[in-house]
């Protein structure tokens, strides 16, 4: 009806979205179809102005919402211009003949609702990606004065977001995204780590009764697999009631096959030094750990978003597993520092929910003999 692909409207929203994404063409059809037949967006609950990914895109489903329905045809061009007069006060290269194309590449307007559920999955992924951006930002924040408050409150918005999904899309097949894992992030200084590890170890071997104050320490929690080692022996120590100290940790870590690859020497001078207070050491090698773990969950689930292969349904697997050994340590952390842990109602889904929460530990390379 119009020739308009020289129409700078056009022009303006392609060539912000280089190659654009199939969303792109959805929320044409979807915006052509209400343009069309405006009765249409009764039956669109779930998709608000902020669904849409350009602000072109956004302003035209604002006004289309705003105004109130025409009484006859929709493609007349009283209504069409009255929607072009509300739409500019948000993009003001809106021109008429851009709301045409809308008309023009709806293929069926009747499927509206099939192009909003569309419109409604990318917008969910884009919730998941700038949940995760937040959460490892936060991680890496070093300007907060409580990062561990602010990684867990983006922790538990980032999750609402997952529940929030789930709600809107009933389940399918409960796969996993195929999504290649991401690689790790920047490797740590450990330096800092490791010295406070070789504090917490020499303590507990020092004053062993605070041994069972600080169990909800694991060995996945330690950045160094000799320290994750040396901290098992020494638990196992202690709930055999056995004696603790330097030297039989030394023999029970031969029992663990840590002497394999460590002289003895090297394991005395390291439990030689203990400070006062173990559950101080112990916080501060837990709440290194909890960090890391934020950091993983917030890059799966941004490899998962970023990934179109992924249904909704999948992601929202993909990410409650991603959040899954957070939720472990954050309540570890908990356990702790003795706080107590807000009640956040959570929407009864009809989604299957990912396996129990699980804490990859370090551990040694062999087991007792």
């Amino acid at each position: 009806m119009f020739a308009v692909r020289n129409d700078p409207c056009y022009a303006s929203v392609s060539d912000t979205v280089r190659a654009p994404r199939a969303v792109f063409h959805a929320e044409q059809a979807l915006l052509g179809a209400l343009l069309f037949a405006p009765h249409h967006r009764a039956a669109l609950a779930n998709v608000t102005a902020g669904s849409f990914s350009t602000a072109e895109h956004t302003a035209v489903f604002a006004a289309l919402t705003t105004l109130p329905a025409p009484g006859s045809h929709a493609t007349n061009l009283t209504w069409l211009n009255q929607v072009l007069a509300t739409a500019r006060e948000r993009a003001r290269a809106l021109t008429v003949s851009y709301l045409h194309t809308l008309i023009q590449v709806c293929p069926q307007p009747q499927h509206a609702p099939a192009y909003a559920r569309m419109v409604e999955a990318e917008h969910a992924r884009r919730r998941l990606r700038t949940g995760a951006g937040h959460l490892l930002q936060s991680v890496h924040d070093t300007s907060l004065p409580d990062p561990v408050h602010t990684v867990l409150a983006d922790a538990d918005t980032l999750t609402a977001t997952v529940d929030d999904i789930a709600t809107r899309f009933p389940p399918r097949a409960g796969l996993l995204p195929r999504t290649p894992l991401p690689p790790p992030g920047p490797a740590p200084d450990h330096g800092e780590a490791a010295e406070e590890e070789q504090a917490l170890l020499a303590t507990a071997a020092a004053r062993p009764a605070d041994i069972r104050s600080a169990r909800w320490l694991l060995p996945g929690d330690f950045t160094q697999p000799l320290h994750a080692g040396l901290w098992q022996c020494l638990v196992a120590l202690d709930r055999r009631h056995e004696p603790v100290d330097p030297v039989t940790v030394l023999w029970e870590a031969q029992q663990y096959g840590l002497l394999d690859d460590c002289e003895p020497g090297e394991i005395l001078r390291l439990l030689a030094q203990p400070t006062p207070s173990l559950e101080h050491w112990g916080e501060r090698v837990l709440r290194r750990s909890l960090l890391a773990s934020a950091a993983h969950a917030a890059r799966r689930i941004g490899a998962y978003a970023d990934d179109p292969a992924n249904t909704p349904f999948q992601l929202v697997v993909g990410s409650r597993r991603a959040l899954a050994d957070l939720s472990a340590i954050h309540t570890r952390w908990q356990h702790a520092t003795g706080t107590v842990p807000p009640q956040r109602p959570r929407p009864a889904l009809t989604a299957t929910r990912a396996g129990p929460p699980t804490t990859t530990a370090a551990h040694a390379t062999h087991t007792p003999r």
